[in-house]
């Protein structure tokens, strides 16, 4: 495969413009098509973004030849679809979180990808941001000791407004989906994706999506992850992680952080800046093209079946509150 990987990105949200402003700063990347529902928002995106092709429907850009990996960028119902309709159309896909609205529809994607050997990835861009890596280095290094527990928050107060996705049930709307997905891919990355007990809570709201939610996880070591998220509810959005000899700590926004501070027990603490190149969605994008170019249809920093146990995770949690969404 050559050094540069043509990429396609599919709608033309907020998500959207910010993968394209960070396929700037990607080495390798080159920004060749979009596709939109109208030709209208397609012209508006490729001529903000300087893109040469563009294309009026989903289908059109699946099937451009001119594209070597697509970024799904489409409100949350429409993953599960978008992400089959690129990979049986032979394009490398990377889909954004969360990868679908329940693990039903996250196997089926991933069977497709296997069964088409090609490359697929959940987009969450925060495990590859710089202290990520080195928070796994030290992990893997013992630095901390044992990993005893995990906390981390995703919250943020947005308006009561039925008319936003955040709160349609229609759309996947609610905390969970949203941003605790951040918050639960933290706990799995650290303590591993198949906790022994998940106990949750939630805050249903007048829509019934849930506005706020906490989920404890506990695994066979004793280890505990305990995480929140919500829509209506401002939260530090933090990250800690508690080792036998140390701690990790993820200054906020953890989830786009460029501090992280390291104490290992008998020493003084000691923070570290790590400036990010371009505006960090650069990383995913260069994982994602070493990859294919390797030949590798998935990533070690974030697998699939990582993807496939989150996502279960998220269905037990929802099915204690008791909320369904109407598509499932």
């Amino acid at each position: 495969m050559s050094d540069q990987i043509r990429w396609g990105i599919l709608g033309t949200g907020n998500i959207a413009r910010q993968f394209a402003e960070g396929l700037k700063s990607a080495e390798g990347a080159i920004l060749s098509s979009v596709g939109s529902r109208t030709p209208e928002t397609a012209d508006a995106f490729a001529d903000k973004y300087g893109i040469p092709r563009r294309h009026a429907s989903y289908e059109a850009l699946a099937q451009d030849p001119e594209v070597d990996a697509i970024y799904i960028a489409t409100p949350h119902p429409m993953h599960k679809d978008n992400s089959i309709l690129c990979l049986e159309s032979g394009k490398a896909t990377l889909c954004e979180k969360p990868f679908t609205i329940n693990q039903k529809e996250a196997i089926e994607v991933v069977e497709c990808a296997r069964k088409n050997n090609l490359f697929l990835m959940e987009a969450m861009w925060t495990r590859f941001l710089p202290t990520l890596v080195e928070t796994r280095k030290w992990l893997a290094g013992g630095v901390i000791g044992e990993p005893l527990m995990v906390r981390s928050d995703f919250g943020f107060r947005a308006g009561y407004n039925e008319e936003s996705r955040l709160f349609d049930p229609k759309m996947g709307g609610g905390g969970l989906l949203d941003v605790g997905v951040y918050a639960l891919s933290m706990a799995a990355m650290v303590l591993g994706t198949k906790p022994e007990q998940i106990t949750s809570v939630a805050t249903l709201g007048k829509s019934g999506v849930d506005e706020q939610n906490a989920v404890l996880l506990r695994y066979s070591d004793g280890a505990i992850a305990i995480t929140a998220s919500a829509i209506r509810t401002e939260t530090p959005q933090d990250t800690l992680i508690i080792g036998s000899e140390g701690t990790i700590y993820l200054h906020a926004p953890f989830w786009r952080g460029t501090q992280v501070t390291l104490s290992v027990n008998g020493k003084e603490p000691e923070t570290m800046e790590f400036a990010l190149r371009g505006n960090g969605y650069n990383y995913e994008a260069e994982a994602v093209m070493e990859c294919m170019r390797a030949g590798k249809t998935e990533c070690d920093v974030m697998p699939l079946d990582d993807t496939i146990a989150i996502m279960g995770i998220m269905d037990e949690a929802r099915a204690q509150w008791g909320l369904k969404y109407p598509m499932e």
